[in-house]
């Protein structure tokens, strides 16, 4: 590509409405633009950049013998009527109706289809296992684009579904679909930890997030440095405190605790640590309502809560609604005598003596123990906190933020049921195809290498990424020894396949080579003042300049670009 006859443009000022270091950098690069909120266009080397990623994810599914397919995104509602996914998804999902007035929507996601083209094939465990996918456009209605390409309204997405005769099947295809992922991640020259996560609107048995580090992403991770464990912070399991109360059990009482409302005013009103207090908090899931109760220098983890109750929303109560359960203002709330169900994390089974509210305003209870109200369940519903113990071996956690660029689900038979998706078995009975998926954004890889890989001058791309491997600038464009040299050389590389662009602009120097900088060329060849000694400069990304003879610079490109491959 010649850069003074192509669509080509830089910006040198930072753009105020892009919140992320990624979305700034490729939108002064001239890669993306933003049409609206959470909608972006890919221009030309954007483009190439995205399409080398593509290249990357498909040639790792083909690896695993994955059959390319592509589904279309406008799909009818009552395909997702039919799945039970319509209401899971509810005001995320975009909706239209055609001419005929009849309702579509634009596809959030694709187990359905998949899950139809599958029963066209799939008669027989003879059939079986098999695995589809795609590169297609997703669309959800996200509250708060942000973060650039990270958090947007329209996506591509790589999404695969395996399908087999049973749960040994299942394991074997996840298997070689998580190793595909680990593999195309690492030629992205990615930094990625795999975390357990939440199956969300996707249901089934397992789900594991691929996660680039970075201090911009929205996941926040557990992980423990002593072993293999590794959680999302909505899914991470917390252990029962080590040290029980060894108190005496005493008689409740109850205590004036006028305007004294939050733990923080309870604790400096009581004098005690604020471990010492239970809260309690009123949620709806679905049309249901229940008290969680948590120590008070702890939270509601809502993810396990919601997940407790097999539920597909949760939310606190309104005010108003807490009120008439409780009968009492805000900040009262207790669980004696409450008539809903009134769930207890694991921790409080340790305690003795402690204060909860009184379900009436301007008082609370002291010395409360478990035999003083009715629970109705006892599970791990608080969050997990940096320097709990790690389930797995009771060492501290850490924590980590991370982009999530991949999620893999083993969905077991959900959909194969909703979807009539069945198969004749060796005794000739009718069994449910055990499905797969397997999600990878590319437009979040895309972000995520631009965050992980960039310094003030701009974008670092690994070399098979970059948009264009080499760029040959011309210093002074109207000698005609430079341009000469040039232009033979970027004939000679073409000839040698190498992706290259020559900066034919009529431009300062400087400013040439700011741009090669921003848009993250990793070969520079500068052919100037030098031309007249047969040398050009040679340029590794942000490594010193090094005069090469131009007899010598074809063997040292093609040398550097397989040594930088990755």
């Amino acid at each position: 590509m010649k850069l003074k006859e192509s669509y080509f443009f830089t910006l040198r000022e930072n753009l105020k409405d892009e919140d992320s270091i990624s979305g700034n950098l490729l939108s002064r690069a001239g890669m993306i633009k933003k049409n609206s909120a959470g909608i972006y266009m890919f221009l030309p080397l954007g483009y190439r950049v995205l399409k080398n990623i593509e290249k990357i994810v498909r040639d790792a599914m083909d690896a695993t013998g994955a059959q390319e397919v592509l589904m279309p995104a406008l799909i009818p509602e009552d395909i997702f009527i039919k799945s039970g996914r319509r209401d899971i998804i509810g005001t995320s999902m975009f909706s239209l109706k055609d001419r005929f007035n009849r309702p579509y929507v634009l596809g959030p996601t694709h187990e359905e289809l998949f899950a139809i083209a599958a029963k066209m094939y799939i008669k027989s465990y003879k059939d079986l296992p098999i695995n589809l996918y795609q590169f297609q456009n997703k669309f959800r209605d996200e509250k708060r684009p942000r973060f650039g390409l990270i958090r947007v309204k329209e996506f591509i997405m790589k999404d695969a579904y395996s399908f087999d005769v049973d749960l040994k099947g299942l394991d074997s295809s996840y298997q070689k679909m998580f190793d595909a992922y680990h593999l195309a991640f690492k030629k992205m020259g990615l930094k990625y930890v795999v975390v357990k996560a939440d199956t969300g609107i996707m249901g089934g048995l397992l789900s594991e997030e691929f996660q680039a580090l970075s201090p911009i992403g929205e996941d926040i991770l557990v992980l423990c440095d002593n072993c293999d464990y590794a959680s999302n912070l909505e899914v991470s399991a917390c252990v029962v405190s080590e040290n029980p109360s060894n108190e005496e059990l005493l008689e409740k009482e109850k205590i004036v605790t006028i305007n004294i409302k939050t733990i923080e005013e309870l604790v400096a009103s009581l004098n005690l640590p604020a471990e010492k207090f239970v809260k309690t908090l009123i949620y709806k899931i679905d049309d249901k309502y229940v008290a969680a109760l948590v120590k008070g220098d702890r939270d509601v983890n809502e993810t396990k809560l919601l997940k407790l109750f097999s539920g597909t929303e949760i939310e606190l109560a309104d005010f108003e609604t807490t009120a008439r359960l409780t009968n009492a203002e805000i900040g009262f709330a207790g669980p004696i005598g409450l008539d809903i169900p009134v769930v207890i994390d694991n921790d409080i089974t340790v305690m003795r003596n402690f204060i909860v509210g009184a379900n009436e305003t301007d008082y609370h209870y002291i010395n409360v123990n478990l035999r003083d109200f009715n629970v109705s369940q006892i599970a791990d519903i608080k969050t997990v906190i940096e320097n709990d113990p790690c389930p797995n071996c009771g060492r501290p956690l850490h924590f980590e933020t991370g982009i999530e660029i991949g999620n893999t689900f083993k969905l077991g038979t959900d959909y194969a049921e909703s979807m009539d998706l069945h198969y004749l078995d060796e005794k000739n009975q009718m069994q449910p195809v055990v499905m797969g998926s397997y999600g990878l954004g590319l437009g979040r890889c895309l972000a995520a290498v631009v965050e992980q890989n960039h310094d003030e001058a701009g974008i670092i791309f690994p070399m098979n990424l970059a948009p264009y491997q080499v760029a040959i600038v011309v210093a002074n464009q109207q000698d005609a020894l430079q341009s000469e040299i040039a232009n033979q050389l970027y004939k000679e590389l073409q000839a040698l396949k190498v992706d290259v662009i020559l900066d034919n602009r009529e431009e300062r120097i400087g400013v040439k080579f700011k741009d090669i900088e921003l848009i993250g060329i990793p070969i520079r060849i500068t052919v100037g003042k030098h031309a007249a000694n047969q040398q050009v400069e040679f340029k590794l990304y942000r490594q010193d300049n090094k005069l090469v003879d131009l007899n010598d610079i074809n063997d040292l490109v093609l040398k550097t670009i397989q040594n930088e491959w990755k």
